[in-house]
Parts: structure tokens; sequence; C-alpha cells
């Protein structure tokens, strides 16, 4: 099966085609529709596109979903526990309740489809007993949110009841859109260090600690970062805590990168300087220029 395209290619062909009017609604209805190539009135809410153009057709998108999952339940059970955890393999099995020979067999099957992609941690744990599972991601956003919001109600669903998909996307849409912030958040550090270019970016996680992202540049430098996708400002305490992160793995970076929506407080932009990297929104604009019928990914399935 040929590559899928990167988030990046696909969150410019939703920008070029859909043409929205700011880069806060392109992130969250991209976290939604990214990667299908439909087109997205954006002058509706998201939940009224989401009734229409998902819900109303769920059994069309079903079927074309099970022609490559051949609706192997073990499968939809797997898509279903990375869509709402932390896609490690280990708790992915564990919330699926699929034995790990299984729950592997149907991985590797997954991952050649293109529905998932393994991700490994960047750096290898401090204990050099441990083992670390991979962790797994979609390949493009509108399947995390139809195996987290939609595959998961699907009794109700198909019975003209939306009720319960809708409660679900309110309170837990959140954590859609922070999914997708961090992964183009990668794109806009990868932006950032042009005089020293990122040759390896990604995140690091064992037992103990978790930095959301970490790369290494050509001289040979250490990036860790973090991002934030709230209406708040951030403050101090997100760099207190990657400082800790980063300490409770021995890590050193040369360099912190702290990205967010909403801009930070008084008190952290005093700090900002050449070890200290603050990223906003408006940054984001930088993955969207010169866009132009190049860009736009051809639909491979239905349009709805």
């Amino acid at each position: 099966m040929a590559k899928r395209p990167s988030l990046l290619e696909q969150f410019r062909s939703f920008y070029f085609q859909n043409s929205p009017a700011d880069l806060e609604s392109a992130i969250e209805y991209f976290a939604v529709f990214g990667g299908m190539s439909w087109s997205v009135d954006m002058s509706k809410s998201l939940e009224e596109l989401i009734q229409s153009k998902v819900l109303k057709n769920y059994t069309y998108i079903h079927s074309d979903i099970t022609k490559i999952t051949k609706s192997d339940k073990t499968a939809h059970a797997i898509l279903s526990a990375i869509a709402v955890g932390d896609g490690r393999v280990h708790s992915a099995l564990k919330r699926a309740r699929v034995s790990r020979m299984d729950g592997e067999a149907s991985i590797k099957e997954l991952c050649a489809k293109n529905l998932l992609i393994a991700e490994f941690s960047l750096e290898s744990p401090i204990d050099s007993d441990e083992k670390i599972d991979e962790r797994l991601n979609f390949n493009t956003p509108f399947m995390r949110f139809w195996f987290a919001f939609v595959s998961p109600y699907f009794k109700s669903i198909k019975e003209g009841d939306f009720k319960e998909a809708k409660e679900s996307f309110a309170n837990r849409k959140i954590e859609l859109y922070e999914q997708t912030f961090k992964k183009l958040s990668i794109e806009i550090i990868k932006n950032s260090f042009k005089d020293d270019p990122i040759l390896e970016i990604g995140s690091y996680w064992d037992r103990e600690s978790e930095i959301e992202i970490l790369a290494k540049t050509k001289s040979g430098k250490i990036i860790a970062g973090t991002s934030r996708y709230s209406n708040q400002k951030t403050k101090k305490t997100a760099l207190t805590k990657l400082h800790e992160q980063c300490d409770i793995a021995e890590l050193s970076p040369d360099t912190l990168v702290i990205v967010s929506k909403s801009g930070f407080s008084n008190e952290l932009k005093a700090l900002k300087s050449e070890n200290l990297k603050l990223i906003t929104l408006k940054n984001f604009k930088s993955l969207v220029e010169d866009l132009g019928p190049k860009d736009f990914i051809e639909c491979e399935g239905k349009r709805y």
C-alpha cells in the first residue's frame, strides 16, 4: 500500500481546500476532518458538520472503513483503545481486553494498511533492563476522531440517536485538538532551527517520565519541548514541569521550547532567551505559506 501523506501535507491540503478564517479554526476542524480531502463549510459549527457529514452518513462511512479493517472486532477494539488512550501498546491492549499475541498481530496488520504508525521513544530509558513499548498513532486525524467518538457508539448512531456521540465529543474534544496541536507543534519546531537543522524529532517516555517533544540537531544539541492547547496563557509552571521531566529522565537539553495556543504569562515571557524559545499560534502561519493547487491531495474514496 502506498505511503500516506504526512500530517503537514494533509494540513496544507486541508487549509488550501477549505480556506479557514483563522489558525485556531483550521486546527480544530482539521482534527476532525483531516486526511479525508472532503470539502468542509467552515462557516458552520463543527457540531453541525459532524452530524450532517459523519453521523448521518454513518452506514456508508462505516462500510468504507470496514473494507480496510475487514470488520475485525479485535482491530476495532484496538483502534478505539488507541484513539482514547495514550497510544502505548500495553495500555491499548489492556483497554481493548486483547491478548498480547492477538494484539500484536492485529497492530502489525493495521500498520501495514496505513491506518496506524508506530512511534518509538527517541532515547533509551535510564534503566537498560526496562522495556519500553512503542506508541501507536493514527495516520489521519479523521480516523482518530472516528474511533474515539463514532465507532464506540455505533448501536445508537445506527438507530439515528446521536446523543451519546455528541456528548462524548462535547466532553472530550479538547483531547482531540491537543493531539493535532502537538503534532503540528513538532513541525513548527523543525522550522525554528534552520541554522542548526533538526535531524531527529519525536518524544521520550519511560515508566517514570515523559518529555512531549524531544529533538536532536545536526550539531548534536538536544531540544526538549512541550505544547499547551488552552484558552489560558501558559504560565511558568509549564517550564518547571518540563525541567522536572528532563531531570527524571537524566537528560540535559541545550534548548527548551514551549508552544502555546494562547500565549504566555508575563513571568514566563521575561525568561525568554537563546535557551528558551516561546512559540505562539501565530507562528503556525508559516506552515501554510505559499499554498497552491500542488498542495491539494485528491480524495481517495467517496466525498461526504
